[in-house]
C-alpha cells in the first residue's frame, strides 16, 4: 500500500513538472521577412567635377570683342558661296550648322570634288579650343577662317585680293563692314572678314544636361549615366578629355600605349616639322560626339562604340568589355546639346543676287 502511494505521488509530481515546463516555453515567434540588398545608386566623385566645368555662354576673345554687327556680318559670310572659286562652297558646306556642325563624311569634298585627307570637326564649341585644325596650325577661329578660302582643295580662291573683290560687289557687305568695324578707314579686309566669322562662331555653344548637372541639378543625370561617368574616369579617359569642352585642351600622341595601326598622317609634325610631334593630334571635344560620326582625324571609324574601344586599347592599354563601352557611351550621350536654331538661321543679304555656279570650276558636293 505504501508503495502504491509512493508511485502515485511520483506520477503526480512528473505531471506537474511537465505542465510547468510547457507553460514556461516561449511562444513561437514569426520569422522576420526576407531582406533584399538593393544595388547602391551610382554616385559621382564630386572631387572630379572641377576639372570639367560647364560651358560658357560665349567663347570670348580679347583680340576680337563680339558685337551684334559683327555677328550679323559673320553669319552672312559663313553661308556666303562667293568665298569659293566655284561659287558653290561656303563654310557651311563642310561644317553644316543644322547637323551638329560637321558633314558626316570621312573627309570633306571641296573644289572640283577633291577630297581632303582629314575629317571636318564640328564647329560647335570649337572657338574654346587651344588651337584649330587637327594639327593646331591656326591659333584661333579667326585665323582658321582664312585657311579654307584660299586652299586649292577646299574653296580654292586665287588669293585674298580676289576674295575682297568678290565681297565688294555686294553693296550690303560694304555697309555692314562699316557698321561692324566703324574705326577702320577701309573696313573690307581679309582680317575683318575673318574676325566677323569668328565673332559669329564664338556663340556657337551647345549646353547639355551635363552642364545642368555641373551647375547643381543632381537629377539631370540618371543612375546609369552617373555610372557611365564613373566608368569613364575609372578607365582614365579623363586624362585627356577634360575641361568644359571635354577635350580641345591639349595635343596627345595617337597610339600612346599601343602603336596606331595607320601612320600615314603624322599629325602635328606636318605643321611644326618637329620629330617630337609625330603622331600628335589635338584631342577632340566630346561635346555632341554621338552625333558627329565618323571619328578620328581621318574619319576611319564609323561608330562611337568602336572609337571608345580603340581609345581604350591604343591610348590606355586596356581592353574594354562591351558592357564597359556601353556604360561610357551612356554618359557621353549627356554631352549632346541643343542646336541654337534661331541663332544659326541663314542671314539673308539684302539686294544680293545669288552667285551663279562657275560651270568650268564646279564640283563641290551639295550640302
Amino acid at each position: 500500500m505504501r508503495h502504491s502511494h509512493r508511485l502515485i505521488g511520483l506520477v503526480s509530481l512528473v505531471l506537474v513538472l511537465s505542465c510547468e515546463q510547457k507553460k514556461e516555453q516561449p511562444k513561437e515567434q514569426p520569422l522576420p521577412p526576407p531582406t533584399t540588398s538593393a544595388a547602391p545608386a551610382a554616385e559621382i566623385d564630386e572631387s572630379l567635377l572641377p576639372a570639367f566645368g560647364a560651358l560658357p555662354e560665349v567663347m570670348e576673345s580679347k583680340d576680337n570683342p563680339i558685337t551684334e554687327d559683327k555677328i550679323v556680318l559673320g553669319r552672312a559670310l559663313y553661308y556666303e558661296k562667293r568665298l569659293s572659286a566655284s561659287n558653290e562652297i561656303s563654310c557651311n558646306t563642310c561644317h553644316i550648322l543644322t547637323v551638329d556642325g560637321a558633314d558626316a563624311k570621312k573627309t570633306s569634298v571641296g573644289h572640283k570634288q577633291q577630297a581632303g585627307k582629314r575629317n571636318a570637326p564640328t564647329v560647335y564649341n570649337a572657338a574654346g579650343a587651344l588651337a584649330q585644325f587637327w594639327d593646331g596650325r591656326a591659333k584661333n577661329v579667326e585665323e582658321q577662317a582664312k585657311g579654307p578660302i584660299t586652299n586649292p582643295i577646299e574653296m580654292a580662291m586665287q588669293d585674298e585680293k580676289s576674295v575682297i573683290a568678290e565681297i565688294k560687289k555686294v553693296k550690303w557687305y560694304g555697309e555692314q563692314f562699316k557698321k561692324a568695324f566703324p574705326d577702320d578707314k577701309d573696313p573690307v579686309t581679309m582680317d575683318n572678314l575673318a574676325k566677323a566669322i569668328g565673332a559669329f562662331e564664338r556663340k556657337l555653344v551647345t549646353p547639355s544636361r551635363w552642364d545642368k548637372f555641373l551647375k547643381g541639378d543632381k537629377s539631370a543625370l540618371t543612375s546609369a549615366e552617373k555610372a557611365g561617368f564613373k566608368k569613364f574616369t575609372d578607365t582614365g579617359c579623363n586624362t585627356c578629355h577634360t575641361g568644359a569642352y571635354v577635350g580641345n585642351s591639349m595635343f596627345q600622341k595617337l597610339g600612346l600605349a599601343k602603336p596606331w595601326p595607320k601612320e600615314d598622317d603624322l599629325g602635328r609634325f606636318e605643321a611644326t616639322k618637329q620629330d617630337a610631334d609625330k603622331m600628335f593630334f589635338k584631342v577632340p571635344t566630346l561635346r555632341n560626339v554621338t552625333k558627329t560620326a565618323p571619328y578620328f582625324h581621318d574619319g576611319s571609324v564609323a561608330t562611337l562604340e568602336e572609337a571608345v574601344k580603340l581609345m581604350g586599347r591604343h591610348q590606355l592599354g586596356k581592353e574594354l568589355t562591351d558592357a564597359d563601352i556601353a556604360s561610357i557611351v551612356t554618359w557621353l550621350k549627356t554631352l549632346d546639346g541643343e542646336i541654337p536654331k534661331d541663332y544659326i538661321a541663314e542671314q539673308k543679304v539684302p539686294d544680293a543676287i545669288p552667285p551663279a555656279p562657275k560651270a568650268a570650276e564646279s564640283g563641290a558636293v551639295a550640302k
